[in-house]
This record gives C-alpha cells, sequence and structure tokens, in this order.
C-alpha cells in the first residue's frame, strides 16, 4: 500500500466510502449505545445524527463499556476530546486505528509541500490531546526534522523565539493565535522572525480568519497552510497552495453537510452544519454520523495533483461566540478581524466590565504607535456602533499573559 494511501480517482473513492458505512455501521451494531438507534435503520439517512450532549451524560462506565467496542487488550492510546467546553471524554484508539489517524496526519505535511531534509519548529501542547505528538512523528515519518518544542506553557516564549534563532526551521507549526504571539514577542527584542528561515506555517487546532492569516504571512515571511481534524476521526483535511479550502480525506471520514434545523441535506456548495463518520478509525469508538457542530460548505472541485480526488470543505467561522454590551452584539470573530486588519494593532484583549450601571467594552491593545489609540476607537465605533475604552500596554505584554494557555482567552466577560 502507498504509504499515504492516496485513491487514484473518485471511482475508487467512491467505493472506499460505501464500503466503509457498511462497515462503520456494522461496527456500530456491536456498541451497546447505538442497539435501540439503530433497530429501525434501513438507509443511511434513518441513522440518527449523534450529539455530543449523548456521549457526555454517559459515565465512565457506561461509555466504556457502552459505547466503545472490542477486547480492551487492542486499546494502544487515549485521545481527549478537543472541545473547550464541557465534560471531556477520553476516546481508547487502536494499533489499527493509529496506522490510519497516522495517515491523517502525514497527508498535512504532502499538502504543504515538506519535503524530506526540512526541519520544523512544532508550539503545539504535547498531552494527551493528540494533536502535538501526532502531528510531530507525522512529520518525522515524511522526513522532517522535528522539534518537540511544545506550547508556551511548557516551553516559555523566550526559549521558542531562541530556539528557532538556534535551529532555523523552514517550518513552524502552532495555532495561529500563538504565532502572533511569537511575532509580538520578537519584536520587543528587536528580532525578526522572517529572517529566520521558516517558508512555511502550518496552522490548526482554532479558526484561521483572513486578517489572522495575513498577519501571521506578514510577520513571519512565510506562507500559511492551515488543516482541521477532531479526535472522534484523526486529521481530516488540510489546505494545498491553491488555499481555497481544505482538501478533506473523504477516503477516512465520510462527510455529511445537514441543515441545522431539519438534519436533512443541504445543496451543494451551501452551508450547513458539518456531519462526520469515521470510516478508519472506529476500532475502538464507532461514531456514526457525528454532528460536529461546525458550519461548513461542502464542494466538489477541480485541481491538480493527487489531492485533487477528495472535496473542498471551507468553514464560514460562526460557532464563535459574542458579547452583548448595551443592546448591541458583537461577534468575537468580527472584532478580531478588525483588529487585526489594523497595521497598528500588535496584539489585544478585549473585556467587557460593568462600570457603575454601565457596560463597557474595554479594548487593551499593543499599538506600533501610541498615538494610534485614538484612530482604534474611531474605528471600532464606526463599525460595531459602540465607543470602546482603550487601554495601551507594553508590547510583548500581552503575549506573556497568554503564556500559560493552550488558546489565548482573547475575551473575557467580567460583568459580576
Amino acid at each position: 500500500m502507498d504509504e499515504l494511501a492516496l485513491p487514484r480517482s473518485k471511482e475508487e473513492l467512491a467505493a472506499i466510502q460505501e464500503e466503509g458505512k457498511r462497515t462503520a455501521l456494522e461496527r456500530a451494531r456491536r456498541s451497546p449505545f447505538f442497539r435501540d438507534r439503530l433497530k429501525a435503520v434501513r438507509h443511511w439517512l434513518d441513522i440518527p445524527v449523534l450529539e455530543k450532549e449523548s456521549l457526555r451524560a454517559l459515565s465512565p462506565q457506561e461509555f466504556y463499556g457502552g459505547f466503545c467496542i472490542g477486547p480492551r487488550e487492542d486499546w494502544r492510546q487515549f485521545w481527549r476530546s478537543g472541545g473547550t467546553t464541557g465534560k471531556p471524554l477520553f476516546y481508547p484508539r487502536t494499533a489499527e486505528d493509529l496506522r490510519w489517524a497516522m495517515i491523517g496526519f502525514r497527508r498535512v505535511y504532502d499538502c504543504a509541500g515538506a519535503r524530506v531534509g526540512e526541519a520544523a519548529h512544532l508550539s503545539l501542547p504535547l498531552g494527551i490531546h493528540p494533536a502535538g505528538q501526532m502531528m510531530a512523528r507525522a512529520g518525522e515519518a515524511q522526513g522532517v526534522a522535528m522539534a518537540w518544542v511544545g506550547a508556551g506553557s511548557a516551553a516559555p516564549s523566550e526559549l521558542q523565539l531562541d530556539l528557532l534563532a538556534l535551529f532555523r526551521p523552514t517550518l513552524w507549526i502552532g495555532m495561529s493565535s500563538y504565532g502572533i504571539h511569537l511575532a509580538n514577542l520578537a519584536r520587543t527584542r528587536e528580532l525578526r522572525l522572517s529572517e529566520l528561515g521558516v517558508r512555511k506555517i502550518i496552522t490548526t487546532a482554532e479558526p484561521l480568519s483572513q486578517a489572522k492569516r495575513d498577519k501571521l504571512a506578514r510577520e513571519w515571511g512565510a506562507e500559511v497552510f492551515d488543516s482541521f481534524g477532531m479526535t472522534e476521526c484523526t486529521m481530516m483535511g488540510a489546505e494545498d497552495a491553491v488555499h481555497d479550502g481544505f482538501r478533506t480525506w473523504s477516503d477516512l471520514v465520510f462527510l455529511e453537510v445537514l441543515d441545522p434545523k431539519t438534519l436533512q441535506p443541504v445543496p451543494e456548495g451551501a452551508e450547513g452544519v458539518l456531519v462526520v463518520t469515521p470510516l478508519r478509525t472506529n476500532h475502538a469508538t464507532p461514531f456514526l454520523r457525528w454532528n460536529t457542530g461546525d458550519i461548513v460548505s461542502l464542494r466538489e472541485a477541480p485541481g491538480k495533483g493527487p489531492y485533487a480526488v477528495f472535496p473542498l470543505v471551507k468553514h464560514a467561522h460562526r460557532t464563535a461566540g459574542f458579547f452583548k454590551v448595551r443592546g448591541v452584539s458583537i461577534a468575537h470573530a468580527a472584532l478580531e478581524d478588525h483588529l487585526f486588519a489594523t497595521r497598528e494593532v500588535a496584539d489585544f484583549r478585549c473585556e467587557v466590565i460593568n462600570d457603575g450601571d454601565l457596560d463597557q467594552l474595554v479594548l487593551i491593545v499593543e499599538l506600533g504607535d501610541a498615538s494610534s489609540a485614538e484612530q482604534i476607537e474611531t474605528s471600532v465605533k464606526r463599525r460595531f456602533e459602540i465607543t470602546p475604552v482603550v487601554r495601551t500596554m507594553a508590547p510583548g505584554t500581552i503575549a506573556r499573559d497568554f503564556e500559560s494557555s493552550v488558546k489565548a482567552p482573547r475575551f473575557l466577560d467580567k460583568r459580576s
């Protein structure tokens, strides 16, 4: 078998999907959890969509004894679920699950054009959440020399900058927000990341807006490749050189885009909620039609190279939260885009506080030019119809405050 197991045609891909769906359904029928859910199923669309709350309601005994399948002797790893809210789950993975999962992670490097002999600095968390350790091992399998540095909570950002200057890697791998933090901290040390040799950045684990992409590319002098996956499946897709969405491994995961209200399929290219069924990594956790909660669109798209066989998925980034301040709804993603699109803003944090009887939107910003504070206030008022309180901080302060966090807490509601 080819090491990346890429389908050679859409016909071969369709055959893999049909066989994978049959196997996924057969494995789910072994699980006591699915016994009643699948009694009346005759067709694929008869299968009830699986919601996260259904699993979170299970006790550990019910999850491992009633949902999971296969002998425990076959389990080799536990993967922590990736959500930031609710009770986390820890999914067992068998050796066969891990073999196919590794293929999904290795394809990310291949899509980005990473080659044997390159070096990579990895700033993802290393632990029971699989993204970091799997990306490290996948890079090694692709012939890339990996520096397993870890996130800022394990390796302080000052050390990360020292290692970047020492190793001079061609690839940097991490969350987009942390890449921006490193760039801001580098400025305070009069260090230009764009001069350290990083040519490509691979991001994952959080939404990447165009404004954040542009800022990363500008500060690092590198091409940015985003990727996405979930612990219920594996790494599921990545951008190629065209950057027109994620080429998504539909031989490893069966993808459906459904109307969020009716849970019926939407037309090709229309937005809906992403529902996934792992086709290869289901030897211990037989997920069927898992509702990810992500709003996406999916379409077939022509292209060149072996990944053109896969469909393109685009995230709408509509699951982000929002503040409501004095009757005005402010989407976190929209405010982040607005501020990062402003060149004078190096970094920022946003808080909503109660000042007496009045709610206040407070923007804590690092500015290249202190005189820009008034301009920020004016632009935010014009865009969001609310006047913020703008407070400036010394360069690098926010990055250091974020150091202990895996995902940067940019937005805090401090109202009592």
